[in-house]
């Protein structure tokens, strides 16, 4: 892939405030620049921003309908009524059943779970789910990471006895569920300070306002921010604002005090040795815990997540780790005959977006293939299959392009579709997938920037080696948790060179182990260039070249920095 580089030099007032701040936190002047474009711009919201207190979380109170909520639950304790804690099966979703669950289940026994079936029940909220709830005298569902757009069911619902509190984070239509309660800080009518919540973080939001109401101390729900930590970074929404508070402190109980289901799942990738961060949860925690709702049932990860025995969470993680290889065999095929429909695609230099369709496809992995696609060919793709008579599918974006409103442009010829900014998923029929893939192509063309169409790599600063030092390393630690709105920060250094020892490994030859020098230092810098050995032949000719990069600790040798090396730039 061939990246642009973005850098904008600050001007000369930004720069001199910049450096100012800097100082005055006795912190790399880079890192003066990085708080300005996080619009923080004096010592005292820096100390916050590194800092964050979960005294700052906001009063849960000031979401619509929260007292309501609030209030439906006492009542279903008080009189004993059996409660149904109801969520999706991916990420989000099963950690915020799980955190309901088990916290309410702290204080009140009465109360189960369920994660539908995504095959015999699709997304969302089921009849079947409602159905089995009528039969085991369920009388409260708290539905959790979905239900905004169930109006039907919940109206179903209501006219057998049972209320709906419904904790959502994903686009309302204009007609919200006849719900006694609807937690969703994207309602039109929202007074919430902050709208980028995750699910699980809705959830989190009910069970701390019934805490507060109850006289129940907080110390007994921040034990499950682990579950919030996960999924804020598996449902990728921004880490700024509150969801900085709750990943901050999520991950410090994570490497801390996990919840035995999730300690399980750490020894099981292997992490159990090192710190952990958001991209080991987006990248090996948060797949084994999707791999149980697209292979088979989502209520195996909550089990495993609410599960009190270590030695039974062990058993649960390594049944769910088989899982994830079969999903990963999976992905590969699928994405491989996805990658060759495409290529077959008429026109496919001047498509702006990707619309492919195969019935065989197996409708649990379509999303991951959706992401490949989307990283291959850096357009927008949707990825559908046939289940249950109806094409079903998952949508991936590109930075700063809406899908949901690109799939809602064509809302008319679907059946369902759901979502946020960068995924969607629709369902529609399978006569109807022409037309579709015709209009989203022409919203797309029409909407789509052309600089959203080209892999850019935004560029923090230009440093030298001298710069970048364990205490260097140390200072930038401060900005994480990183995800969407406060990214890990890109670097560049012009015209370095092979120090005469980088070399090509991996199993397949595809990555570069590279030790460099500069210019202006005598420091000798480790770094890796994954998947990037093509570039090996010029830098072995001793000829400089530009590097983009993250700076990051060697894994294997803590106190070591490594580059991670993103980009590799011959000098022309």
């Amino acid at each position: 892939m061939i990246y642009q580089w973005n850098y904008e030099p600050l001007t000369p007032e930004e720069s001199v405030e910049s450096q100012r701040l800097a100082e005055a936190l006795g912190i790399h002047p880079v890192f003066g620049r990085m708080l300005r474009e996080r619009c923080i711009f004096n010592v005292g919201e820096a100390r916050r921003f590194f800092r964050p207190q979960l005294t700052e979380l906001h009063d849960p109170f000031l979401m619509n309908d929260m007292q309501r909520a609030v209030d439906r639950l006492n009542f279903a304790i008080r009189r004993n009524e059996r409660v149904m804690v109801y969520g999706d099966y991916d990420v989000d979703g099963v950690t915020a059943v799980a955190l309901v669950y088990k916290f309410i289940s702290k204080f009140y026994k009465n109360v189960d779970y369920y994660i539908p079936d995504r095959y015999e029940e699709g997304y969302g909220v089921s009849e079947k789910g409602i159905d089995f709830a009528a039969e085991t005298g369920v009388k409260l569902i708290i539905v959790l990471d979905c239900g905004i757009k169930a109006v039907d069911e919940v109206a179903y619902a209501k006219s057998m006895g049972i209320d709906f509190i419904i904790c959502d984070h994903h686009v309302p239509d204009e007609r919200l569920p006849e719900a006694v309660a609807i937690l969703n800080p994207k309602r039109r009518d929202n007074h919430y300070p902050y709208t980028h919540l995750s699910g699980c973080g809705v959830g989190f939001k009910f069970m701390q306002a019934f805490a507060s109401n109850n006289g129940i101390e907080f110390n007994q729900l921040g034990d499950m921010l682990d579950l919030c930590a996960v999924s804020i970074a598996s449902d990728i929404v921004p880490i700024m604002g509150e969801n900085r508070i709750l990943a901050h402190h999520g991950l410090r109980r994570l490497n801390s005090c996990p919840t035995i289901g999730l300690q399980a799942i750490v020894e099981s990738c292997g992490l159990g040795d090192r710190e952990l961060t958001m991209n080991d949860i987006i990248f090996k925690i948060g797949p084994r815990l999707n791999a149980s709702g697209r292979m088979q049932n989502g209520k195996e990860a909550v089990k495993l997540l609410v599960e009190q025995d270590y030695a039974t969470a062990q058993e649960l993680a390594s049944h769910i780790n088989l899982y994830n290889e079969a999903r990963k065999d999976l992905d590969r095929q699928m994405t491989e005959e996805a990658t060759e429909q495409v290529k077959q695609m008429t026109g496919l230099e001047n498509r702006r977006a990707i619309v492919i369709y195969n019935e065989a496809w197996h409708k649990g992995v379509i999303g991951i293939v959706a992401s490949r696609l989307t990283e291959l060919y850096y357009r927008p793709a949707v990825v559908l299959t046939r289940c249950e008579g109806v094409a079903t599918g998952s949508a991936r974006s590109v930075n700063g392009f809406d899908i949901y409103k690109a799939i809602q442009s064509c809302a008319d010829i679907l059946e369902n579709f759901g979502g946020h900014t960068y995924a969607a998923g629709l369902s529609i029929k399978v006569e109807h997938v022409e037309e579709f893939a015709r209009r989203f192509e022409a919203y797309v063309e029409e909407h789509i920037s052309d600089e959203q169409t080209k892999p850019m790599l935004d560029i923090t600063g230009v440093l030298d080696f001298r710069d970048i030092n364990y205490d260097f390393y140390k200072q930038l630690k401060r900005f994480a948790p990183f995800g969407p709105g406060n990214e890990r920060p890109s670097f560049c250094t012009y015209r370095v060179y092979d120090y005469g020892t980088s070399k090509v490994v991996g199993r397949g030859q595809e990555h570069i182990k590279l030790e460099l020098v500069d210019n202006k230092s005598n420091n000798i810098m480790n770094g890796i260039a994954f998947g990037q050995s093509s570039q090996a032949r010029y830098i072995k000719t001793r000829r400089a070249f530009d590097i983009c990069y993250n700076v990051e600790e060697n894994s294997h040798k803590r106190g070591e920095i490594q580059l991670q090396i993103e980009d590799i730039r011959p000098c022309e």
